[in-house]
């Protein structure tokens, strides 16, 4: 079978599988939400169960308790809301003045523009005559044989109290049944805890022990830590603005703090539905402004207080969901479920989400959801140097250089990145234009995080060319040497100060050296570079004792030969000098170490290590 086959077959499969489990959802929403509803309940009731626990008590007891109390808070809240909620239907009439009032001066204020624009509308194209519509007197007629309208009227058949009764027992037993199947389902799930995870365990075979255990701890511990502490803050916060909004004096201030509380376990909007309630109400029932204005400015304070401080270091910056995940999540939950969906979204996408980066099957959704991409800080430098992104890597190499040096960044990030597209661009399949960009932004990031220090000398009288477009290795060295002379800087300097930087004449070895140099001119070591094909840049045989280490790039197999001869070559001219060598990433393509150890000093691993060699007194960071 041709992979086009194979590939249209996997995505119908695909297809049909996620068709059949929305349909599940959709059509199963009557058994799926009360389950839903008392697996993420038991998440938010699990740390209060285990400290319970902690106290000596059983699990059945932790349990009945811990849901006997969440049962009265909830209880009482919903006794609350109700009788706030009469209390505002039965003050309404008095506010009618008022509302009336409001609603007469936000008509004029949104209508005053439009008919003033209608009005110059006019004043330049008069409106053309209308023929007036033909009108007939007498009123209507009959025409023969044609008999009058007889008017009807439809009277409602009263209901008998049994049936009255009956059907407010339908509308209250949906929601209370409901309740109480959620309870139930509560108490067994907390209850059967150890026996569920032991289940799932076995379900996932003993090859997957491992990785189902750490799942479930994350969901248990973690997820469950995140939406009990959620819980809190949003008790807190309708707290909060209930007792702000009761010392300003606004009628029904518990309504609205438990309403913003609530509220807020909607992502997003739920904040904002909140505070244009308290803003509708209090503009309602206040002739003026001023404390409509005064309790919007309160809400709005407190809600940023809580989100970029509160939250932030209780639970957090975020629910580990991106932004954009949280809206649609929240769309499409709702679609499905309704009110409890919404509230529900936020909880079952995260479960989901935390339940992908163990589960393959799952992982796309970890991928699209999640907060920050899965993806390492090297492939997001590689997907943005091919793109060509210069300043959101620059940018985010300062954010680096402010923690770590450059030395770790080319190991960490930099030089990774680049090994990702290393097949790619052997075998051509990076166009030339990308090539380009990604030499342009390698030289960019080069002069941004460590710049050139000196004067730039004038060229007398030749044309240079860059070399950005060929070699940007030879560039960087070409930019140097531009700004500091030929040799790269004065060789008037004390013996034993110069690192010398040096490999064959290739684009890898001249980038490799180049970011070398870099990483120790950050620290403020005299480094330079030396391209073999130009013996003539580096000290002569007379400033031989200038340089005290050469740090040789680590060669490939097909290169090993000619790479000896550059090695003998430096041990010749440079007899006082400490020959390094420094393996990157070891692959495949390397030579093999036992005999390149032959012609070197000493074999480091990391740009870190080789800044650390010259700097023994500074401590590589941890």
């Amino acid at each position: 079978m041709s992979s086009s086959a194979s590939f249209s077959k996997v995505t119908s499969s695909s297809v049909l599988t996620a068709t059949c489990i929305l349909g599940l959802l959709y059509f199963g929403r009557d058994v799926l939400e009360p389950l839903a509803l008392s697996l993420v309940l038991s998440l938010i009731l699990a740390p209060l169960v285990r400290a319970l626990a902690r106290t000596g008590m059983g699990q059945m007891p932790s349990t009945l308790i811990a849901v006997l109390l969440s049962s009265v808070c909830v209880l009482g809240v919903c006794i609350v809301l109700a009788a706030q909620m009469v209390a505002v239907t039965a003050d309404l009439p008095q506010y009618r003045a008022a509302i009336q009032t409001k609603l007469e001066t936000v008509r004029e204020i949104t209508e005053r523009p439009f008919a003033r624009i209608q009005a110059e509308l006019r004043a330049v194209a008069p409106a053309l005559p209308v023929a007036p519509a033909p009108t007939r007197r007498g009123g209507p007629t009959l025409a023969a044989g044609q008999n009058k309208p007889i008017a009807v009227e439809i009277r409602t058949p009263e209901l008998s109290t049994t049936a009255t009764v009956t059907r407010l027992l339908s509308l209250v037993s949906g929601p209370i049944g409901k309740a109480g199947l959620v309870l139930v389902l509560l108490i067994f799930i907390l209850l059967e805890h150890e026996s569920l995870r032991d289940r799932v365990v076995r379900l996932a075979g003993k090859g997957e022990v491992g990785r189902t255990m750490r799942a479930l701890g994350d969901a248990t511990e973690g997820v469950s830590r995140f939406f009990f502490s959620q819980f809190l803050v949003n008790v807190v916060f309708g707290t909060v603005v209930g007792a702000a909004l009761w010392a300003a004096d606004v009628p029904h201030a518990a309504l609205f703090g438990a309403l913003s509380g609530l509220l807020r376990f909607v992502p997003y909007l739920g904040a904002l539905v909140a505070g244009a309630a308290i803003a509708l109400f209090v503009a309602a029932i206040d002739p003026g402004w001023t404390l409509a204005l005064t309790c919007v400015a309160i809400f709005v304070g407190l809600e940023l207080i809580v989100a970029n401080v509160v939250e932030p270091k209780v639970y957090g910056h975020s629910s580990g969901l991106s932004p954009l995940a949280v809206m649609v999540s929240a769309l499409f939950w709702g679609a499905l479920w309704g009110p409890v969906g919404l509230l529900l979204s936020t909880p079952l996408t995260l479960c989901l989400v935390v339940a992908g980066r163990h589960v393959r099957a799952l992982e796309p959704i970890t991928i699209l959801f999640a907060d920050t991409p899965n993806t390492s800080e090297a492939q997001r430098f590689y997907h943005r140097i091919i793109s060509g992104d210069a300043d959101a890597i620059i940018r985010d190499a300062h954010a680096y250089l402010r923690k770590f040096n450059f030395a770790r960044y080319c190991d960490q990030v930099l030089l990774p990145g680049l090994a990702l597209g290393a097949d790619e661009y052997a075998t051509g399949r990076i166009e030339k234009a990308q090539q380009n960009k990604v030499r342009a932004t390698i030289a960019a990031l080069a002069e941004a995080v460590v710049p050139i220090s000196g004067s730039a000398r004038k060229s007398r009288g030749r044309r240079r060319i860059s070399m950005l477009d060929a070699n940007v290795g030879a560039h960087l060295r070409q930019m140097r040497q531009l700004h500091l002379g030929r040799w790269q800087g004065s060789l008037d300097v004390p013996p034993g100060s110069i690192a010398l930087a040096a490999g064959l004449p290739n684009e890898r070895d001249d980038l490799l050296n180049e970011l070398f140099v870099l990483s120790l001119r950050e620290v403020g070591l005299d480094a330079r570079s030396v391209s073999v094909s130009a013996p003539d840049e580096g000290p002569g045989p007379d400033r031989s004792n200038l340089v005290s280490t050469v740090f040789l790039t680590y060669p490939l197999k097909d290169t090993l030969v000619q790479w000896q001869v550059v090695a003998g070559h430096f041990r010749e001219r440079l007899p006082q000098a400490l020959v390094v060598t420094i393996r990157l990433s070891p692959d495949d393509r390397d030579a093999d170490q036992s005999v390149v150890e032959q012609s070197v000093d000493m074999v480091l691993r990391t740009y870190e290590e080789g800044v650390a060699l010259l700097t023994p007194e500074a401590p590589v960071p941890a």
